[in-house]
């Protein structure tokens, strides 16, 4: 129970993120088997992935790489000296019966990320996240439950090793956050840099990435810390607000009606939309940690240090920050183009290829982006080069075409990619911007309206949208509409 406090004093959420990132190698941490997800069950195992006697587990050189690369990107101290230990517990899906982690001396300590916390109806703010550690360890296998998608209600269950021994960089955050938007958004934020840094695809769909949630609840943010509650395995930003908001209020009912709360570890219920009591929670002590004595210490020099980092690409906070500074983009924008390296990348070539920012923003996270995702396309696979979306963006705004013209031809541009200014210049579809044309277009219309002319004046000023689409139409949406819109006026007031 959390120690008295003023009764007047709000209820505050503590909240921490447990978050295990598979790192994307072609094998596995400590062995040569495979890696390839939603293969056969139990092909992708060997004696070491199952432990049997006489093996030996020799550290994949690219889950260091990648582990020290995503712990570099969240800010995070190098070790110079760390080691592997092994995790005593016993469950099916865990072959040896014990997991290859990191304990007391993990890769690397003491980070932090910032995260831009958005959400509908409220001001968009920015908060700095601490970073306890991360560590390297390996994966367990998968249980199949058979007649019921968990254990409670199955009639037997399946075991699938092939994900055993998958390499894992568990994240773990400080407790740092206060409600289950900014679990979330930290949660995104993690896998937002994994995926830039190309050491996960965090699909998590897949398992690729999956949190767990250490929440407890106290009397104003000056009281101790509440008993802590573990929520396991979500695999969605939702799930994640939603178990967070749901047990928040489910401790708080708990306090407030003279209930004690127990250390515990909970599931998410995603269908009745509750957290449910799966297990007492271990301690440390339960564990049974000790140095593994097949593993050697892990050292990484310097200069392999600087190398690594060297390779480190642009940040998607650095990205949001330099594109509403540097290009004058507003957050809203920024956060979506940054959202995918592939999108941001694709954005920025545009712009080097010297369209305006704001237009080109506008057309890649509307249009463009619709269509990559409705045709499950990667922006390397788009035909429309970014060069030709630059030259598109172009003639838009230097008054060549219309905005209304440039719709019409995209649908081909996607397709087929090709020169906007082709097209255009072989269809006639160039902008009229000639004052003396538009002139004698709008006489003609205003001639063969008179009603609406002379409702016009008599006070009705909205008819002069209908004589625009009139101009339009009989244009064929090629009149400059600033240019058109001026004329019109004039003519219209007489």
């Amino acid at each position: 129970m959390p120690a008295p406090a003023a009764k007047d004093q709000a209820w505050e959420a503590v909240i921490g993120l447990e978050t295990h990132v598979q790192l994307g190698t072609d094998s596995k941490i400590f062995t040569a088997a495979s890696t390839t997800f939603g293969d056969e069950p139990n092909t992708h195992i060997d004696p070491v992935v199952c432990g049997l006697p006489g093996t030996l587990p020799v550290l994949n050189q690219k889950v260091l790489e990648y582990a020290v690369k995503a712990a570099m990107a969240l800010n995070l101290n190098i070790a110079e000296h760390s080691k592997f230990d092994r995790k005593q517990y016993f469950y099916p899906d865990l072959p040896k019966n014990y997991q290859i982690s990191q304990y007391d001396e993990p890769i690397a300590e003491e980070g932090w990320i910032e995260v831009e916390v958005a959400e509908k109806g409220k001001d968009t703010y920015l908060k700095t996240i601490g970073i306890e550690r991360l560590h390297m360890e390996e994966d367990a296998g998968k249980l199949v439950h058979a007649g019921s998608d968990r254990l409670a209600g199955s009639t037997h269950s399946l075991v699938d090793y092939n994900r055993a021994g998958v390499a894992l960089a568990e994240i773990v955050s400080k407790p740092d956050l206060r409600t289950g938007r900014e679990a979330a958004e930290y949660a995104s934020e993690i896998r937002r840099i994994m995926r830039y840094l190309a050491v996960s695809d965090g699909n998590m769909q897949e398992g690729s990435l999956r949190c767990d949630v250490n929440i407890s609840v106290r009397r104003g943010p000056d009281a101790p810390f509440g008993t802590k509650v573990e929520i396991k395995n979500m695999n969605s930003f939702s799930a994640i607000q939603k178990a967070c908001d749901y047990e928040i209020q489910r401790q708080i009912k708990a306090y407030e009606s003279g209930e004690a709360i127990i250390q515990e570890t909970r599931l998410w219920d995603e269908g009745k939309q509750l957290t449910k009591s799966m297990r007492s929670k271990e301690g440390a002590s339960d564990y049974r940690y000790f140095p593994d004595p097949d593993l050697g210490p892990i050292e990484v020099s310097v200069d392999q240090r600087e190398a690594w980092r060297a390779e480190l690409p642009e940040l998607p906070a650095a990205k949001r920050h330099r594109y509403a500074e540097d290009l004058g983009l507003s957050q809203y924008d920024a956060r979506v183009l940054t959202d995918e390296r592939p999108m941001a990348d694709y954005y920025e070539a545009v712009v080097n290829a010297g369209a305006d920012a704001k237009l080109a923003a506008n057309w890649i996270s509307g249009d463009i982006a619709a269509h990559v995702n409705s045709n499950r396309l990667s922006y390397a696979e788009l035909p429309f080069r970014p060069e030709q979306l630059a030259e598109m963006v172009q003639l838009i705004d230097g008054g060549k075409i219309s905005g209304k013209i440039a719709k019409e031809i995209l649908p081909e541009l996607l397709e087929k990619g090709g020169s906007p200014k082709a097209i255009v210049d072989e269809r006639g579809l160039g902008m009229i911007s000639d004052p003396a044309a538009i002139s004698a277009i709008v006489e003609e219309l205003l001639a063969a309206h008179p009603d609406e002319v002379e409702a016009f004046r008599g006070g009705k000023t909205k008819l002069q949208g209908f004589f625009v689409g009139q101009l339009m139409k009989k244009t064929g949406g090629k009149a400059d509409p600033k240019l058109a819109n001026q004329i019109l006026s004039q003519k219209l007031k007489g």
